[in-house]
């Protein structure tokens, strides 16, 4: 019987935005360990990031609770599941926020009242990797693997957020191996001592003050192919986007010469599981990340 639960795209995840990659691995992923990820009707943007730049917390707040509320609406005994770590973060930020402050529980609902909508904060807010890693494991995750991605050595780019403030549950902060124990799950080698693993890429900043952030990434890239990394993998889609489709950037300015595959864990996993390179979205790459179009093609 299919796990279920209640699922909150983002924005990015849409047909033809940054990350609409990470959701066709996953789907794949979730046919292959009987996951059922059912939609939250008429979700809204989560504001993980312009939220964050004006017009308050309550409003932030209160754009992630309508989404919660509607889930508790249309999937009342399903946790939230989000596959965007920004917007893991920020709903899991209003459910803690608002279960915690009684007065900002009572704001948000006079303004969701406008909607019929009430916020009561009765199911988890769960990253999809906490789903793969508590509720399927390790062990079950790899009897399913027929393409071992053997050859190949990872570097597990962790990135900030689904590390900090939350983390997953039972991690280092420090050093969080989940990731790393997930690329060898698949048959594949992590780069051991990523020094690199937690460090921040910028995430917004690459718009607005892209040679800080582009200075980050330098030294993520680095890091990954000191540790002799054919390519990155990371759980987030605005990590995955800033250390791969800047790297001609970055090379410009500081005269590199990177041109290292980041892919979503997702991908890897399709991939093992034995799906098409298509079917595990490696089309919708930039930087070709040839060693598993070739263990797909195979």
């Amino acid at each position: 019987m299919a796990k279920e639960y209640s699922f909150y795209p983002g924005c990015s995840s849409q047909k033809g935005a940054s990350s609409s990659n990470q959701l066709r691995s996953t789907k794949t992923i979730c046919e292959v360990l009987d996951i059922k990820l059912n939609e939250i009707p008429d979700w809204n943007c989560c504001s993980a990031s312009i939220g964050y730049a004006g017009g308050g917390q309550l409003p932030r707040l209160t754009l992630s609770a309508r989404n919660l509320a509607l889930s508790e609406k249309h999937h009342p005994n399903q946790d939230v599941v989000a596959t965007c770590a920004a917007c893991w973060l920020a709903t899991r930020e209003a459910n803690e926020r608002l279960l915690h402050d009684k007065q900002i529980m009572t704001d948000a609902n006079t303004a969701l009242k406008e909607g019929n909508l009430t916020f009561k904060g009765e199911k988890k807010v769960r990253h999809f990797v906490e789903v793969l890693i508590e509720d399927i494991g390790f062990e079950e995750m790899k009897k399913h693997v027929v393409k071992p991605l053997e050859g190949i050595k990872i570097a597990g780019y962790v990135g900030c957020q689904t590390n900090r403030p939350f983390g997953i549950n039972g991690e280092s902060f420090e050093n969080p191996m989940y990731l790393d124990k997930m690329i060898e799950t698949m048959g594949a080698e992590p780069v051991e001592n990523y020094d690199k693993k937690v460090s921040c890429c910028g995430g917004a900043l690459m718009f607005s003050e892209p040679e800080k952030s582009q200075a980050l990434v330098k030294d993520i890239l680095e890091a990954a192919l000191d540790g002799g990394a054919d390519m990155i993998v990371t759980p987030c889609p605005v990590c995955q986007m800033n250390t791969e489709v800047y790297q001609e950037q970055i090379n410009k300015k500081y005269g590199t010469n990177f041109n290292i595959p980041s892919v979503y864990y997702s991908t890897l996993m399709s991939v093992a599981y034995g799906k098409s390179a298509k079917e595990a979205a490696l089309d919708g790459q930039m930087i070709r990340a040839k060693k598993l179009e070739d263990i797909a093609g195979k």
